[in-house]
C-alpha cells in the first residue's frame, strides 16, 4: 500500500475533548422475514432478520443492499435491551462490494416503549416516536483497496429510526 492511499480523505479533526462528526450516508434497510428463538435458559432469547432490500445514499457512498446478503441476529435480553450483530452485503453504485458488521443497541427510554414496539411491528400497532428509544451502532466494514477502502481506517458510529418494514441509520465519520 502506498503513502499516497493513506491520505486524508476529510478535513478537519476532532481534539481530545471536542470530538467532530462527519455525516458519510445514511441506509435504509427492509426486512419482513424472522425467526425468533424465545426464553431460552440463558434468560435471553434470540432473533434473525433477513435482508431483503435497502439504498445507500450519501455523500460519501450511493448504493445498495444487496438482497439476501445478510441479517441481524439479536439478542433479546432480560433487561430490555436488544443487542443487534447484523452482516450484510453493500454493492456501491461504482459496482465496488462491501461486507458491512454492525453491531449496536435498541432500548426505550421508559419501560413501556419495548413492548410499544414489538406491538407496532408485529401487529400493526401505533408507531412508535424516534425520541422514545435509543437504536445506535457501531459498524466495520470489509472492503478491497481503492475507492472505499477509507471505511477500514476511520471510526463510524451510526444513530439508527425503527421503522415498520425495517430501520434507517445515518452514519458519521468521526474525524
Amino acid at each position: 500500500m502506498s503513502v499516497e492511499s493513506l491520505a486524508p480523505v476529510f478535513s478537519g479533526q476532532s481534539l481530545p475533548l471536542a470530538p467532530r462528526l462527519e455525516f458519510l450516508f445514511s441506509i435504509r434497510l427492509h426486512f419482513t422475514r424472522v425467526q425468533l428463538i424465545p426464553d431460552m435458559p440463558t434468560g435471553f432469547g434470540r432473533g434473525a432478520v433477513y435482508v431483503d432490500s435497502g439504498t445507500v445514499e450519501g455523500p460519501r457512498l450511493n448504493g445498495r443492499v444487496r438482497p439476501d446478503s445478510g441479517a441481524d441476529w439479536s439478542q433479546f435480553r432480560p433487561d430490555g435491551v436488544l443487542s443487534f450483530d447484523a452482516r450484510y452485503m453493500i454493492e456501491a453504485d461504482d459496482g465496488a462490494l462491501i461486507l458491512l458488521h454492525n453491531r449496536g443497541y435498541l432500548w426505550g427510554r421508559t419501560p413501556d416503549v419495548m413492548p410499544r414496539m414489538r406491538a407496532w411491528i408485529f401487529e400493526g400497532g401505533p408507531e412508535v416516536d424516534f425520541s422514545d428509544y435509543y437504536l445506535r451502532s457501531c459498524p466495520s466494514f470489509e472492503v478491497s483497496t481503492g475507492r472505499h477502502d477509507w471505511l477500514m481506517r476511520h471510526v463510524i458510529v451510526g444513530v439508527g429510526e425503527r421503522k415498520a418494514d425495517g430501520n434507517q441509520i445515518s452514519y458519521h465519520a468521526l474525524l
